[in-house]
């Protein structure tokens, strides 16, 4: 790749190609989460949080009636930083001079000024649209009207049923989306030596046991990844972007089956387990750090949010965030465990450890013009065709593609994902009909098939 076009699909920044193509989506900018006091209890005294986001400065806080704000982080009177602004209920004020303002940015009050002064009804300080989906909220950063968020399932699932967590990166969000879409490298940077017990696998990656048997075993997705490390990857278009098979033939009979999903630009969606997915969005905070969002997706009982939570919070930093483990600490490498217990050495617990540094290993923003890309890595390519692609019509006055189109929105639901063992001559109607049937038992999209039908019936009348 030449230089120039790395850069034209790294930066993010305002202006920039691939920064004006990212505004025309929705993006993540905090969890609910951040704002509990049982879990911050600063947020107890001041919910207020510097955000940073897509190369810009904002300030993000909650209002006395529990409205949020975000707002651009320079004051507009003379640039004072709004995150060190006092919340006083109804608004945020600037302590410099004291000019206050509300979640919309409306100028409430400029108490320095004479008395009768109308200055504050000519302010305004840009604000920007907010909407809370499956416990994170996201912004609209672009210009016009934003779209609806489409029918992905992390959306469209109860907060019974979803989870959602998140985690800084020292590193471009292209890169780490990258990992995210290869279907190869589990077989090497997630190989565990020794397979662990299927009771202690509840929100783990690759601990689970995959759909189906062999022989009469349930096998571990570890056992899978470190026996077969060659698949054979293919990809599909979809109205989303990309849908990804990896095949693992075990067999004459039987094939190892792995459908995961490419959803344009930034996000993917993958099996964690039998009855739940990951949906996971690489948000850029600028061209040299990246957030991930993972959702977490049941088809079967309510999500064990406590579970799923304390074991990742005790790998980060709060108010950030910020990973335990990086350069800094050599991402925890063991070389005895490296020998003796995993193909890396960088633990067993956590495999997000393994995807950072696999991402911050690269640098800052990995140089493409240096790397030798194969035939595993055909999704790779195909996504950064798709997306010099979009950047492209974007800069041409064009419209983004795929979640942003608005017009494309009723045929984007799910994704499906499978993780599972099917016959081998037959493995395509094998997934179809397995995420069928695990769609179908799934309580929330039965009672919402069910309100459908009652609907249906009475508009028959």
């Amino acid at each position: 790749m030449k230089a120039e076009l790395n850069q034209r699909l790294t930066q993010v920044g305002p202006g920039t190609p691939g920064g004006r193509l990212l505004r025309r989506y929705w993006q993540p900018v905090a969890l609910l989460d951040e704002f509990d006091p049982a879990i911050d209890p600063a947020m107890a005294v001041r919910p207020v949080k510097p955000v940073r986001l897509l190369g810009q400065n904002f300030v993000l806080f909650k209002d006395a009636q529990g409205r949020f704000g975000l707002l651009d982080r320079d004051c507009p009177h003379r640039g004072a930083d709004l995150a060190y602004g006092r919340n006083e209920g109804d608004g945020l004020r600037c302590p410099f001079h004291g000019w206050k303002f509300d979640v919309d940015g409306r100028c409430l009050e400029t108490p320095a000024e004479p008395e009768g002064s109308t200055l504050c009804t000519r302010v305004r300080q840009q604000s920007y649209p907010l909407q809370e989906r499956s416990g994170v909220l996201f912004a609209w950063l672009g210009e016009g009207e934003p779209p609806a968020l489409p029918a992905l399932d992390c959306f469209e699932a109860p907060s019974t049923h979803t989870f959602a967590f998140k985690g800084l990166w020292h590193c471009n969000w292209l890169q780490s989306f990258e990992v995210g879409i290869d279907p190869a490298h589990a077989s090497y940077l997630h190989r565990f030596f020794n397979d662990a017990s299927l009771d202690d696998a509840y929100g783990k990656q690759f601990r689970g046991a995959s759909a189906g048997e062999v022989a009469g075993e349930r096998w571990p997705m570890t056992r899978v990844m470190r026996e077969f490390g060659r698949p054979e990857i293919s990809h599909e278009a979809k109205p989303w972007g990309l849908q990804l098979t990896a095949l693992r033939q075990l067999n004459e009979q039987l094939t190892h089956v792995r459908v995961t999903n490419a959803v344009f630009p930034q996000t993917f969606v993958i099996p964690l387990s039998e009855t739940m997915t990951i949906t996971q969005m690489h948000v850029p905070v600028d061209d040299t750090h990246n957030y991930w969002y993972a959702f977490f997706t049941s088809f079967d009982a309510p999500v064990d949010k406590d579970a799923m939570r304390q074991p990742r919070l005790e790998a980060v930093t709060l108010p950030f965030f910020t990973p335990k483990m990086g350069r800094h600490n050599h991402w925890g490498f063991n070389p005895q465990e490296q020998v003796e217990r995993t193909y890396l050495g960088m633990g067993e617990d956590d495999i997000n450890v393994h995807d950072q540094w696999a991402c911050e290993s690269m640098g800052a923003i990995q140089d493409r013009t240096r790397e030798h890309l194969g035939t595993s890595d055909k999704v790779i390519m195909a996504h950064r065709r798709l997306l010099q692609q979009a950047i492209d019509a974007v800069e041409q006055g064009g419209s983004a593609p795929g979640i942003a189109d608005p017009a494309r929105h009723a045929e984007i639901h799910g994704p499906d994902t499978i993780d599972g063992f099917a016959p081998t001559g037959d493995w395509q109607t094998w997934w179809q009909t397995a995420v069928r049937e695990r769609r179908e038992r799934a309580p929330w999209t039965a009672e919402a098939k069910a309100l459908a039908d009652a609907a249906a019936a009475l508009g028959a009348k």
